[in-house]
């Protein structure tokens, strides 16, 4: 711009510096994190259909959660995990679980740790729940899992006999589950659930997933998919509706509607960064065009 000319405020727009940008991004964050702005939620079909498939299994139900996902992820899974496992101990479902990921055997026990034990103190090991941990083998281990688990388990992750486990006599292979709620990160994860376990075994298939991973599952719901809970907003719906459902939960930790707050505020923030941007953009090309045509 030639000295002198004095700069519009869209000019100002298009000179504006990135760190200005990133300024208004941490404000969007901190802030609804310090006044702690929850925004509330309605769960969508996708997600509500898992919340209703566990809300109706009759007590006793074998459910089978899978762990499949590393430390990296936990703030977006984890939210996911904690809600549904809330869940299925409420209705005294029969929660079995097990990890195709080396980490996620841990995650599992510190799950235990941290929710079943101090809210469900009811909750017997190796009664009401077990966890037969890691295994390697990816699909592999699916496949054979599908027609034979205790080829592959021979005992839980505390070294005890699979056979001395009484709730695991009646468990011969992953057609004896009523549902299988898989959370991953990557590979392998809920689609190798549904394409090696629940389409050849005629087994209920849902889970949750980060953000970034759910759409390449959305076609396979509602076919193949029961239903899928996508990054913090799919735990969020869950959280909402497990309060809604059972109040006795209002004052359970919810990091997922926790983050859905500065989340929204964020994106919010961005989208006015875009429009902003797009319109200084064309108003500038627009009077350079003009300038040139005189």
């Amino acid at each position: 711009m030639p000295n002198g000319t004095p700069q519009t405020f869209m000019d100002k727009v298009q000179a504006l510096d990135r760190r200005v940008v990133f300024l208004f991004i941490a404000l969007a964050v901190a802030i609804p994190l310090l006044f702690n702005v929850v925004f509330s939620e309605q769960v969508s079909p996708i997600v509500g259909s898992i919340f209703e498939r566990v809300d109706n299994l009759p007590e006793g139900s074998k459910v089978l959660l899978s762990f499949d996902y590393s430390p990296s992820t936990v703030p977006e899974i984890q939210p996911m995990v904690d809600a549904t496992i809330r869940h299925a101990a409420t209705k005294n479902l029969d929660i079995y679980i097990m990890a195709l990921w080396p980490t996620g055997q841990n995650i599992a026990d510190e799950t235990i740790h941290r929710i079943l034990e101090p809210e469900f103190p009811d909750y017997q090991y190796g009664e009401d729940y077990v966890n037969i941990g890691y295994k390697s083998g990816n699909q592999g281990l699916i496949n054979v899992i599908l027609t034979d688990l205790k080829k592959m388990y021979t005992t839980d992750v505390r070294g005890t006999a699979i056979d001395s486990i009484p709730m695991m006599a009646s468990i011969r292979n992953l057609r004896n589950f009523d549902m299988i709620l898989a959370f991953g990160g990557g590979f392998p994860g809920v689609k190798e659930w549904v394409l090696f376990a629940g389409d050849p075994g005629n087994v209920p298939v849902a889970g949750g997933v980060t953000a970034v991973s759910a759409p390449l599952l959305y076609p396979y719901y509602p076919s193949q998919l029961l239903g899928l809970m996508g990054g913090i907003k799919g735990a969020a719906e869950y959280e909402a509706e497990l309060m809604r459902r059972y109040p006795r939960f209002e004052t359970a930790t919810t990091p997922g509607l926790d983050m859905m707050g500065p989340q929204a505020v964020a994106h919010i923030v961005i989208m006015l960064f875009i429009v902003i941007g797009n319109v200084a953009y064309f108003a500038t090309r627009k009077k350079q065009t003009t300038g040139r045509g005189a």
